[in-house]
């Protein structure tokens, strides 16, 4: 999660953003983390950073056999100049 939020705040500051107000996100069929678990966690680990208060739409794979079934990727960002 740490990672996330240090890869939300990269491509904030690369975009001269002073808030992110969304962030898209999508998680393997065979991640560690279910979208609630990642919820909770995205809520705590993004406070005092630029994406604290930020909507998370998560999109969850059930397709076991893609390459990044074991991953979460960071799909999107809604950003405010």
């Amino acid at each position: 999660m740490r990672d996330l939020i240090r890869r939300i705040d990269q491509a904030a500051a690369a975009n001269g953003a002073a808030r992110v107000s969304g962030v898209r996100v999508w998680l393997g069929a065979l991640s560690h983390l279910s979208a609630d678990h990642l919820r909770e966690h995205f809520v705590v680990e993004a406070r005092g950073s630029i994406a604290e208060g930020a909507r998370l739409v998560i999109t969850e794979s059930d397709d076991l056999a893609d390459p990044d079934a074991q991953h979460l990727r960071l799909e999107s960002l809604e950003m405010e100049v």
